[in-house]
């Protein structure tokens, strides 16, 4: 019998802390194993939030970022988790990021170099954290003669964000896990995250690496209540990643690959909501259903076992709109049963 991977819920910074806060205690109570900040340039730092909640709950795994080094070298990334660890009772961990290269562009920064500003971020914050002193010069970020003041839990968790090839196999290499975006493929995550896993082997690392995957969950006891919630969901997210598609080869690949969608279906799709046609109307529930945990409990639960078929070890799921808490109390009250 296929294990569940685990269940977490994912908060960002359009929300405002007070809600994540509500939203994390719900969480907690409901039994799910972690919350998953995303930090998106110019929006809330997510700080404020993951310490408030790491106040107000109890056991569930405060998941900090996703980092990226342009906007915060990663020095300071590590005199900030480490702080958040110790007021999460060691419940701490850190992802890290060099994506939306827009962003990082009106900084006045260059990030045609992804990869080695995400090695150069693990190497300096993991030396950190072991309490070493570090003397590193990198081909994007470096630290000379720096040491923390104070002694951080060595091991709190580092994983790489993003989607491309040599990403998941620095992942292998030097992380302890990977995350994958809204809008991939279980047909892409599954590849990507074996590659991340392959890597890891022929690095002689032991043990497997988390994956990570973000989705939209829709739960509802009722099928079409449900459906009518998540396709909403997908339908705000689908234009803009079919538009990042158009510039990443490895952002189109991530909705393309097994999907069963072709690329002038996407193309419509994205023209259609980009007009205000109602996502209802415009996704049937395939597409859906491709981009989400939707559905039923049942059907949920079905989904997520296809997820760890896939190597998926962790869902992220984000719960919107008005009855956010009431969706994911539903589905820990069923995850508790299974």
């Amino acid at each position: 019998m296929t294990a569940l991977p685990k269940m977490s819920i994912r908060l960002h910074g359009g929300i405002p802390p007070s809600e994540c806060v509500e939203l994390a205690k719900a969480a907690d109570v409901a039994g799910f194993a972690g919350i998953w900040f995303a930090e998106n340039a110019f929006g809330r730092g997510i700080l404020p939030a993951a310490a408030a909640c790491s106040i107000a709950t109890r056991r569930i795994v405060i998941n900090a970022g996703v980092f990226n080094p342009y906007s915060r070298h990663p020095t300071m990334m590590a005199m900030e988790i480490g702080g958040l660890d110790e007021l999460s009772n060691g419940r701490a961990s850190l992802s890290i990021g060099a994506g939306i290269a827009a962003a990082t562009e009106k900084l006045g920064m260059s990030s045609n170099r992804p990869v080695p500003a995400l090695r150069d971020a693990l190497i300096i914050v993991r030396a950190l954290l072991r309490g070493e002193e570090v003397d590193y010069a990198g081909a994007a970020f470096s630290a000379r003669k720096v040491k923390l003041d104070y002694v951080p839990r060595p091991d709190i968790p580092i994983y790489l964000a993003g989607r491309g090839d040599l990403t998941a196999k620095l992942a292998g290499d030097l992380a302890d896990g990977l995350l994958v975006s809204n809008m991939c493929s279980i047909a892409f995550t599954a590849r990507i995250a074996a590659l991340m896993q392959d890597q890891r082997r022929a690095a002689g690392r032991p043990g497997t690496g988390a994956v990570v995957q973000y989705m939209p969950c829709s739960v509802h006891r009722d099928r079409g209540t449900a459906f009518a919630a998540g396709k909403r969901a997908v339908g705000a997210m689908l234009p803009g990643f079919w538009a990042l598609g158009q510039r990443i080869g490895s952002a189109k690949d991530a909705l393309l690959a097994g999907a069963g969608i072709s690329e002038a279906d996407f193309s419509s799709m994205a023209a259609r909501l980009a007009a205000g046609e109602k996502a209802e109307d415009v996704l049937d529930d395939a597409v859906a259903s491709a981009f989400a945990l939707i559905g039923t409990p049942d059907d949920c639960l079905r989904a997520a076992k296809r997820y760890a078929e896939a190597g998926v070890t962790e869902l992220a799921l984000t719960f919107g709109g008005a009855m956010a808490a009431q969706n994911l109390a539903l589905l820990g009250e069923v995850l508790e049963h299974d």
